[in-house]
């Protein structure tokens, strides 16, 4: 008995704990990956003061992510394409005395305009690009240059804007962000559940059927006191049927139990066969379902016997009619109705 003193918040508080592994190694790699990759500066970019810095001194201090200010551009003729897409226009300008080439998105420089005077764009420096070493070699011999000359009079660091906001680039940010703010969350969420036991899910659910905390102390005391069945995680108090799984917790009042039937899985690999386990499947008032995972019959068999005998208007077992009459009393499609009624009104 003293196993089933607060046993219910002992196991929502359990159940949260394991769930915060997976949120914390996410965000254990998200910090990883913001420490070898430069994810910060793609986030946040900085903006390059060529007076201050030189791009060879970001580039090898991990910043190569970066809002730069650049005048006075000349369009080479060539562009950069992708599966017959021109991913951009490349043009050169004056930093720090060094000819840069910039690769610009075709819509900052609107397909290619000749000269640009003043333009602000977020860009990635990229040291000796075989993209733009190819760019140079072309252009040297369209000149009719030295090519060793030319690629000696220009710096080895070029900028692009494509690689910072593309698709490939934007789609990682989206995600990055999306990701650190699901495993943050989540993280203080399941601290604030174990912390405060009556403020999680499991017990949050059972308001359409009175005031949460009253429930849960109610049910924590039926269950030290004199349980009417027990499983390994499944009880029967006088008046409520309790999960306290690895799979989920819940408290369901006997008299809002709906519907209740097993459905059994068979557990193989390859040709052999390992076992069959069953799961419990309850519906209850107020759209509130339970799903008890991994048992064995003869536990299900008693939850169902017993319950079906505490409450005589549960429908037991899987069938249409079943359904049909759960999705009566649910009123499952009362919304549907009601649209459709007002649409064939207005019709």
């Amino acid at each position: 008995m003293d196993s089933l003193e607060h046993l219910i918040t002992r196991s929502i508080k359990t159940y949260y704990k394991n769930k915060l592994y997976a949120p914390i190694i996410f965000l254990v790699i998200l910090v990883v990956l913001a420490i070898v990759f430069p994810v910060g500066h793609l986030l946040v970019p900085q903006l390059y003061e060529e007076d201050q810095i030189s791009l060879s001194e970001m580039y090898n201090s991990n910043k190569n992510y970066a809002r730069f200010d650049l005048k006075n551009l000349y369009f080479t003729g060539y562009t950069s394409k992708w599966l017959d897409r021109t991913r951009g226009y490349y043009y050169y300008t004056m930093i720090n005395s060094e000819c840069v080439v910039v690769l610009l998105d075709p819509n900052t420089c609107e397909q290619g305009a000749p000269t640009i005077e003043e333009l602000n764009i977020k860009g990635e420096i990229i040291y000796d690009s075989v993209a733009a070493r190819t760019l140079l070699g072309n252009l040297a011999n369209d000149l009719n240059w030295n090519e060793d000359g030319i690629l000696s009079t220009v710096s080895s660091y070029s900028i692009s804007e494509p690689d910072a906001t593309g698709f490939a680039a934007v789609a990682f940010q989206t995600f990055y962000i999306i990701f650190g703010i699901y495993s943050l969350a989540s993280i203080v969420v399941y601290c604030l559940y174990i912390a405060f036991p009556v403020l999680s899910l499991p017990v949050q659910k059972t308001r359409a059927y009175g005031k949460p905390a009253e429930i849960l102390a109610e049910a924590e005391e039926e269950l030290a006191t004199l349980p009417q069945l027990a499983t390994e995680d499944m009880f029967i108090t006088e008046h409520y049927f309790i999960e306290t799984s690895s799979y989920g917790v819940a408290i369901v009042p006997i008299d809002s139990i709906i519907w209740i039937y097993k459905y059994s899985t068979m557990h193989k690999f390859l040709w052999h066969h390992f076992s069959i386990t069953y799961t419990l499947y309850i519906t209850a008032g107020k759209r509130h379902y339970i799903k008890c995972p991994k048992n064995i019959k003869s536990d299900i068999d008693g939850i169902i016997d017993y319950l079906s005998e505490a409450n005589h208007d549960i429908l037991v077992g899987f069938s249409e009619e079943n359904r049909l009459k759960v999705e009566e009393i649910q009123n499952d499609f009362a919304v549907v109705r009601k649209i459709t009624g007002f649409l064939s009104k207005r019709v």
